[in-house]
């Protein structure tokens, strides 16, 4: 302990002789600094006591003070605030996969709430809130002047109650008033499928249990596939993925990569920066991997698209990402509370902060919008193709024998059931098609 005091004695002794022409001016200003930041603590407690004293009617100096610190954190940044005890519990319910709620993730643009994207298959994402929205009012209360906090705390409720919110969208003229049932928040990290040949992983958080489940996910569909030798590829949807845990992000990221950096982080002092790495070992065993993203797809999201996009292990398809390339730490505070701040960015393994800027996709794919009921009403059904099989009278093609005949009609089975899946999600048809083209490029193993 001794020996530590006076080493850092000697080094300061050292800095002070070594810069004798420049101390004196420097130590004036770090005073006048630290009598300013003195005299605004003494601005600060008058303005409390005048309004504890003096206030039309009488404040709970408790909620005063939080106020006062929950307005200090949010003026740094969006992604900065304060936790009650009330709302740190619910943050660590959070992560682990199951809370109550609308099923959005917000943040705060031009004093209005934002949404980064709403969550697979809970009440918001049924109600069509779309990525992008903003959020005016909250059953008829503006949110504008409210902190992200308080416009949150606005819309919490009972689970079964309604809720309506004023929507303004790029697209719309006008705001209109979107009417959503509160329901309990039951997040599957990953959900895994079969399409074809391509395993579909539908990865919509980063929480504690994503890469367990994505492990779990793939390994089910390549065994019901018969073996990876049979897949063509993984197809990663991240797209309206808000994000999560930096940790879920790295292993993810590393399950696809053998080596390499997967992020880094900066912050304010250069020392205070970490570098994470892959580990040796490819889920996928180098299969092609197609990544979807779009402008809801932020935080963690972009992290693994921008790791696998700057390593060259996958192609990244969609639109623009949101552009979060921030790290906040949730600290603990007295009380149960915590705080939580932005303490670093991240950058990708080329060196590149995506903060404001977001993952470009290597192919930019838009998503179509759904052709409406009343839109079919109105122009009808789109004809049917119709080819030679289809002509009365055709002649048979009496060269080919039952098994090629065979597997004609399973090719133009998978053929309709691509189209059908265009029709539904012009995107994640598009990822797979270009994963039929990329084995289509790969000589048969003999």
């Amino acid at each position: 302990m001794n020996k530590t005091l006076m080493a850092a004695a000697a080094g300061t002794l050292a800095g002070i002789l070594a810069t004798t022409q420049v101390a004196g001016p420097l130590l004036a200003q770090e005073d006048m600094r630290g009598s300013n930041v003195y005299e605004q603590l003494d601005l600060f407690g008058d303005i409390f006591e005048r309004i504890r004293a003096q206030y039309v009617e009488e404040v709970d100096e408790a909620d005063l003070i939080e106020a006062a610190i929950n307005g200090m954190l949010t003026s740094l940044d969006p992604h900065s605030s304060y936790l009650s005890p009330e709302d740190a519990s619910a943050m660590r319910v959070q992560t682990r996969g199951e809370f109550g709620g609308l099923g959005i993730e917000v943040t705060q643009e031009d004093g209005f709430v934002k949404v980064v994207s709403p969550i697979d298959g809970t009440p918001a994402d049924a109600a069509g809130v779309q990525a992008g929205d903003f959020i005016t009012h909250v059953d008829g209360e503006s949110v504008l002047g409210l902190t992200l906090d308080e416009a949150v705390e606005l819309m919490r409720g009972p689970v079964g109650s309604e809720i309506i919110i004023t929507v303004v969208r790029e697209d719309q003229a006008e705001p209109f008033d979107v009417s959503i049932i509160r329901d309990t928040i039951k997040l599957t990290a990953v959900r895994s499928r079969l399409e074809g040949d391509s395993v579909i992983l539908r990865v919509t958080t980063f929480n504690d249990q994503t890469f367990s489940n994505l492990e779990a996910g793939l390994a089910e569909q390549v065994e019901e596939a018969g073996g990876l030798e049979n897949i063509n590829g993984i197809v990663l949807d991240l797209r309206n993925n808000p994000g999560g845990l930096l940790n879920q992000a790295i292993e993810v990221a590393d399950a696809f990569l053998d080596k390499g950096e997967i992020v880094s982080t900066r912050g304010r002092n250069p020392e205070e920066g970490d570098r994470f790495n892959a580990t040796a070992g490819d889920l996928a065993e180098g299969k092609p991997i197609v990544v979807l993203i779009n402008g809801g797809s932020a935080s963690a999201s972009e992290i693994v698209a921008g790791a696998l996009q700057d390593h060259r292990r996958a192609i990244v398809v969609g639109t623009k990402s949101f552009g979060k390339g921030s790290v906040q730490t949730v600290m603990p505070l007295r009380g149960d509370a915590a705080m939580r701040l932005t303490t670093s960015r991240y950058y990708t393994p080329s060196g590149r902060s995506i903060q404001a800027l977001g993952i470009s996709p290597d192919i930019p794919v838009q998503q179509p919008p759904r052709r409406e009921a009343s839109e079919e009403e109105e122009n009808g059904p789109a004809l049917p193709s119709r080819s030679e099989a289809d002509l009365r009278g055709r002649l048979d093609n009496d060269s080919l024998s039952e098994d090629e005949v065979r597997q004609i009609e399973e090719d133009r089975a998978l053929a309709d059931a691509s189209a059908r899946l265009r029709d539904e999600d012009y995107q994640l048809a598009y990822a797979i098609d270009i994963l039929k083209g990329l084995t289509a490029l790969v000589p048969a193993q003999e």
